[in-house]
């Protein structure tokens, strides 16, 4: 007799772990490498620095509106807090989906990039520009960027997590887009009102896409770990079945 068919299995959307830990160890090796030369105060990159900083200061100061809208930008639409406040959102309706796994590690990558990002800012200690006549004013030590590698670390999470669950194509596209300008928006905006270096934006960007490749990587390989064990054991009771 003819078996049964089986239901087809969705596909696997899962980014393939190659490409994802490929990622991971560029950007990470660049961001090691501007790590050193922003702690060693490498002057070519300083001398950069200081040139960004003193344009956009120049022109920030003219324009109060347009410093006003930054503001606005920064303290509230991508503020690290609103970007860690879209995390818990997911991982709560990953957790209420019964995905807790998937939760749990989404969670955990959040708080290790938060954790690595205060880390690295008390480790390198660097000082942000100062302004006799500043628009605005920033706590704590510059490098790296914590808006920067925030938005870049939530952003890169919600998306992966979008891309697991088979969005749609308009779904995909709008959210690849709005993640792109919040995630250099938040960047250029921390530029602009001149309390962040663009070596610490640099490395916001570059640290929190490293850690979300990193964490797909490890995902993924989780996930194939599993399967693994889960086809071993179908394969053991297969052949310890009756003749």
């Amino acid at each position: 007799m003819r078996s049964p068919s089986r239901p087809l299995s969705p596909p696997d959307r899962t980014p393939a772990p190659v490409p994802a830990l490929g990622t991971g160890i560029a950007c990470g090796s660049l961001a090691l490498m501007l790590l050193i030369l922003v702690a060693v105060r490498w002057s070519p990159l300083m001398s950069l620095d200081r040139t960004v900083a003193d344009a956009l200061h120049r022109r920030a100061v003219t324009e109060p509106g347009l410093v006003h809208v930054n503001r606005i930008l920064t303290d509230w639409v991508w503020d690290p807090w609103t970007m860690r406040v879209l995390i818990v959102v997911a991982v709560v309706g990953l957790w209420w989906r019964g995905a807790r796994t998937l939760a749990g590690w989404v969670a955990a990558t959040s708080l290790l990039a938060t954790l690595l990002q205060q880390g690295l800012k008390a480790a390198v200690g660097r000082e942000r520009p100062r302004w006799p006549d500043p628009v605005d004013s920033a706590h704590y030590a510059a490098f790296p960027s914590g808006h920067a590698m925030t938005a870049a670390v939530s952003c890169g999470l919600l998306l992966w997590l979008l891309r697991r669950h088979g969005a749609e194509r308009r779904v995909w596209r709008a959210a690849l887009v709005v993640a792109w300008v919040s995630v250099i928006g938040v960047g250029l905006t921390r530029l602009y009102l001149g309390v962040h270096w663009l070596t610490d934006v640099l490395g916001g960007w570059l640290l929190g896409v490293a850690v979300v490749a990193f964490s797909i990587a490890g995902f993924a390989r989780y996930e194939g770990r599993g399967r693994g064990r889960l086809a071993a054991s179908s394969l053991k009771r297969q052949g310890s079945g009756p003749c």
